[in-house]
């Protein structure tokens, strides 16, 4: 294996732990001694790969920022099924909420580039919906993806404080709504959404 190869495979492995980690115990209650004891690396190694925890804590949010993959499922369905989504990821059991949310919560630190990954990552979903809703014919596409995006947003708040999948099923009937209300019959869902 190059050792190009080797160092990526370590970088790959260091953000595999810092995510696990990061998202389920909290940004500020994991230090760096914890992940790299965790993959059995000095915590030299770990700064050869990321100087700064700031940076680690960078390229863990750059990671999980990921367009939606294309699809060539009707628009309407993409769009609910987001929701019917958020109630699965939530009845797993180990949700805790929106990671750039809450590394934002945590960091409390405004200049700091978790700030802009964050914001980057509400936006992209914000427009994802909105190519949706153009897709559509829906001539408020812009705003009615500020409303839908507000929905997920709380539909992820509340299931931090209530615990229960059920208030992504009333933000999907909540997104029907603003749908219908913008001449859009809303699909019932489907299991393998």
């Amino acid at each position: 294996m190059a050792r190009a190869d080797v160092r990526a495979a370590m970088q790959e492995r260091i953000l595999e732990t810092a995510d696990r980690l990061f998202y389920g115990q909290g940004i500020r209650a994991v230090g760096v001694d914890t992940i790299a004891a965790e993959i059995g690396i000095s915590k030299r190694t770990l700064y050869n790969h990321f100087p700064s925890k700031d940076d680690l804590i960078v390229a863990y949010l750059s990671r999980r920022l990921k367009p939606a993959p294309p699809s060539d499922r009707p628009p309407l369905e993409q769009i609910m099924g987001a929701f019917d989504r958020l109630e699965r990821t939530i009845a797993t059991g180990v949700f805790r909420g929106c990671p750039f949310v809450n590394a934002v919560a945590e960091l409390k630190e405004p200049a700091h580039a978790a700030n802009r990954i964050a914001l980057a990552f509400k936006e992209q979903r914000r427009v994802w919906f909105q190519g949706l809703l153009e897709r559509l014919g829906i001539g408020t596409a812009e705003a009615l993806s500020m409303q839908l995006q507000i929905l997920m947003d709380g539909a992820i708040a509340a299931a931090i404080v209530r615990g229960d999948p059920a208030v992504a099923a009333a933000a999907r009937a909540a997104a029907k709504v603003l749908l219908e209300a913008a001449s859009v019959s809303a699909p019932r869902p489907t299991p393998n959404d």
